[in-house]
């Protein structure tokens, strides 16, 4: 059993320059000169295909009218969803392929790196399973750094921060996607996740000083996204913003939907982010092979909402959860709950892959260190960590929770320039547990996984530069020489993996690998 199953990450990173102050226009340069250097992609900036996309289809059986949906919501190209078989599609002329693009280029270890919303957002590749995730997240990290340096040599300083929030209002994403099966009905996973989600922070929250959407109140917080979870289920993400998604825009065709996570944060920690994603999966697999038990049902929160506040705001652990039934949990119980329900679950069913055996030990281990000494989980929770740094300043200067000094350290925790961020410091001294060794990190930012789709989109950047015109999540547009370019499908997640393609990439030039991949 295990908790294998195709995961995706994006991460909006916040960004700042001492000599302007507009972030599209600071944004925008960022990746235009990681792509035009050609850091990502050997010949530069590759233009997304937006046909693919479908934001307003609803997991609730029903489609948003574009004309109600409120234009953050319009992430697509009001065109035809993506086909089924390799297609021609025409050549552009000079005048279009010279007109501008939208800041924004498909890399070569299956990501994208481009602009939203304001933000310089990297959108990992789709990986299998949650070690994987946290490496190619990570790689996320890496190639932010790289972008600060190749746009600097301009003479601009970037400075750029894996955070989720500006302590002044704006928050932005570290969005989370799971493939899960459609078998499984959309009320049932709406019911056992939202308990999970909830109290899932304590193991994963980042940490934000600061209380309220505009830290309107002096303190420290678990999670720097709970002042803005607004709503319970909901398809908007940058307003009203709900701890349950619908978007149901799996980019893989009908067997599966899109499980869109909105509330998680930006972590720095391998272990936070692991159990992120790992835990995450791990309910899934309940769920697609048990279902929803009585256990699960005892779990409902009488007010989720108000709920993520409140978790977030205790820094002993100790809150008591009303439940519906009655009843009331601590956020560590209801974890507790999943954990055992998890492991349970899945060893019944058959033997435990190691990657699956690491989670569930994990899970317990942070739990155990959380609920009989907290700061013991500083090397691997990263909200402790933090808090436990800054309780620390705080004794030594006499600050209350007021001190800007400890919002300053706040910022620069997340900064990633190296030698800057507080994290780098921690990691030089051995003080952060790591799953990935640093040159791991540097790898994964320009080879893609192996066993996805994404290690044919990356590779074809890679072995044939200038000949892949756009690409999608499900889709790469080439340029075969012929009349008209040739857009190839990638529907099946599971597929394009080195097992299935990996010799047809030998091929001389991209006209002999496409006869290969029919043949």
């Amino acid at each position: 059993m295990s908790v294998k199953r195709v995961i995706g990450t994006e991460t909006e990173f916040g960004i700042l320059s001492a000599t302007q102050s507009n972030p599209i226009h600071l944004s925008a340069a960022l990746v235009d000169a990681y792509a035009s250097a050609g850091a990502g992609s050997p010949s530069g900036p590759i233009r997304w295909d937006y046909r693919g996309e479908d934001p307003l289809n609803d997991a609730r059986g029903f489609r948003l009218e574009r004309a109600s949906a409120d234009p953050s919501q319009l992430t697509d190209n009001p065109e035809a969803m993506a086909p089924s078989g390799p297609v021609a599609v025409r050549r552009p002329s000079e005048v279009e392929m010279s007109m501008p693009r939208a800041s924004n280029t498909v890399l070569s270890n299956g990501a994208r790196f481009y602009v939203d919303h304001a933000h310089p957002e990297y959108s990992g590749p789709e990986t299998l399973g949650p070690l994987d995730a946290v490496l190619y997240d990570r790689a996320g990290e890496h190639i932010a750094r790289d972008a600060m340096e190749i746009a600097g040599r301009a003479g601009t300083e970037y400075i750029v921060y894996k955070n989720n929030v500006d302590g002044k209002g704006a928050t932005y994403g570290s969005h989370e996607n799971y493939l899960v099966d459609r078998s499984v009905d959309f009320d049932d996973l709406v019911g056992a996740l939202i308990p999970f989600f909830v109290t899932r922070p304590v193991l994963c929250g980042a940490g934000r000083v600061g209380r309220g959407q505009r830290s309107e109140e002096p303190g420290f917080q678990i999670s720097q996204r709970a002042d803005y979870v607004e709503n319970d289920i909901g398809l908007e993400t940058t307003f009203n913003r709900p701890i349950i998604n619908t978007r149901d825009e799996p980019h893989a065709g009908t067997r599966w939907r899109r499980l869109h996570v909105i509330g998680g944060d930006a972590n720095l920690f391998d272990i936070s982010n692991f159990l992120k994603f790992g835990t995450t999966a791990a309910v899934l697999w309940v769920l697609e092979n048990s279902g929803v038990g009585l256990e699960l049902d005892s779990l409902a929160i009488a007010d989720p909402v108000w709920e993520t506040q409140e978790v977030s705001y205790d820094l002993s652990l100790t809150h008591r959860i009303a439940l519906r039934d009655g009843s009331s949990a601590t956020a560590l119980d209801i974890q507790v709950s999943y954990a055992r329900l998890c492991r349970d679950a899945m060893t019944a069913a058959g033997p435990l892959d190691d990657e699956t055996r690491l989670l569930l030990d994990t899970w317990d281990e942070v739990i155990e260190m959380l609920r009989t000494d907290m700061f013991a989980a500083a090397r691997k929770v990263e909200w402790v960590a933090k808090y436990q740094m800054l309780e620390a300043m705080r004794a030594r200067g006499s600050m209350t929770w007021r001190d800007p000094k400890l919002a300053a350290f706040d910022l620069q925790w997340h900064d990633l320039r190296a030698g800057r961020s507080i994290v780098d410091r921690l990691d030089r001294a051995g003080r952060i547990d790591r799953l990935f060794s640093p040159s791991e990190v540097v790898q994964a930012a320009t080879v893609p996984p192996e066993n996805t789709r994404a290690f044919v989109r990356g590779s074809l950047i890679t072995a044939f530069p200038g000949q892949v015109y756009a690409a999608a999540w499900d889709s790469v547009t080439v340029d075969a020489g012929g009349e008209s370019l040739l857009r190839i499908p990638t529907l099946n997640p599971l597929a394009g993996t080195r097992d299935l393609v990996g010799d047809a990439l030998e091929a001389p030039d991209i006209s002999t690998f496409l006869h290969r991949l029919r043949g």
